[in-house]
């Protein structure tokens, strides 16, 4: 019979994981929400991105109403599962700012450190 050990699987898995997690560091925190819906009219309010264990983030929104969603970082596109037909994708631009589409690219939407 072979015996082998799970132990160096699970080191693996972590080691795998890691850079995922160091990765999504810098989009973690606070942001103003700026944006436009697909009518035209403007929005603003705020964003909450945590981490989350399993390397993805979540995206709590507070703009009129409360949105949540579960995102993946991949490079710098950040794809978020909100709950709608169509995610939200964001591009992480090299000063911090998130700039973003959501409703099958009508919506728009600018997130920020800093107000506007």
């Amino acid at each position: 019979m072979i015996r082998f050990s799970l132990l160096p699987l699970a080191a693996a898995a972590l080691f795998a994981a890691a850079p995922i997690a160091q990765a999504q560091q810098h989009i973690l925190g606070d942001y103003y929400a700026y944006g436009r819906n697909a009518d035209g009219s403007a929005y603003s309010g705020t964003v909450a991105i945590s981490g989350n264990a399993d390397g993805t983030v979540s995206v709590d929104w507070s703009v009129g109403s409360s949105y949540s969603g579960v995102g993946v970082l991949n490079g710098d596109v950040l794809t978020v599962e909100w709950g709608a037909d169509h995610p939200a994708f964001y591009i992480v631009m090299p000063d911090g700012e998130l700039h973003g589409t959501w409703g099958d690219g009508v919506g728009l939407e600018l997130l920020s450190r800093n107000p506007r």
